[in-house]
């Protein structure tokens, strides 16, 4: 189990104010499976990340800018949350454009309680099962996904979980989806 992803590259598009325990998690999760992963942001530098809201924790280093990426660099992309985090990429069109197109490449994406926010504005959820955080529930619904109340759920390489506590089990099924591949394209309704 620990070679399953060798060779394989992922992203993980994170901002300012991202949930400490969501990127690093799912990251050494991937890293274990073998993956070579890769810090891409809005910004150069640094990222701070936090504990809940309020309680700041470390800073990562951004490895590049999700300007001057493409979805084709990539194998398996994560989203995590913290609310402020996807609230600033979802404002960025770079970042919305490459969420966009990387989920219409039928790559697998991984994302988890906040994290939803930046696929409702890349306008992919319509028609697609996910969970998220109780508060976006209703935009996910306004952005035409349904939405269900479990642990993690995997709807053709979409795999969403709900908060912090669905960590295990959204780790475990990131590395199996992310090992499956290419999913075949999601079709909009």
């Amino acid at each position: 189990m620990a070679d399953e992803l060798n060779g394989r590259r992922v992203a993980v598009l994170a901002a300012d104010g991202v949930e400490q325990v969501e990127y690093e998690q799912p990251r050494q999760a991937v890293e274990r499976a073998g993956a070579q992963v890769t810090l891409l942001s809005i910004h150069t530098g640094e990222i701070q990340a936090m504990h809940g809201d309020i309680d700041k924790g470390d800073t990562f280093t951004v490895d590049g800018l999700v300007s001057d990426v493409s979805p084709q660099d990539f194998d398996a992309l994560i989203l995590p949350g913290g609310t402020v985090n996807p609230d600033q990429l979802r404002v960025n069109s770079a970042a919305v454009g490459f969420v966009r197109d990387f989920v219409g490449s039928g790559k697998p994406v991984g994302s988890l309680c906040h994290g939803p926010w930046t696929l409702v504005e890349a306008d992919v959820v319509r028609g697609r099962t996910l969970t998220s955080f109780p508060s976006i529930r209703t935009d996910i619904r306004n952005g035409g996904g349904n939405v269900v109340d479990e642990e993690v759920v995997t709807d053709q390489g979409l795999v969403t979980s709900r908060d912090p506590n669905d960590l295990g089990a959204f780790c475990s099924k990131i590395v199996e989806e992310f090992a499956e591949g290419r999913h075949p394209a999601p079709t909009q309704s």
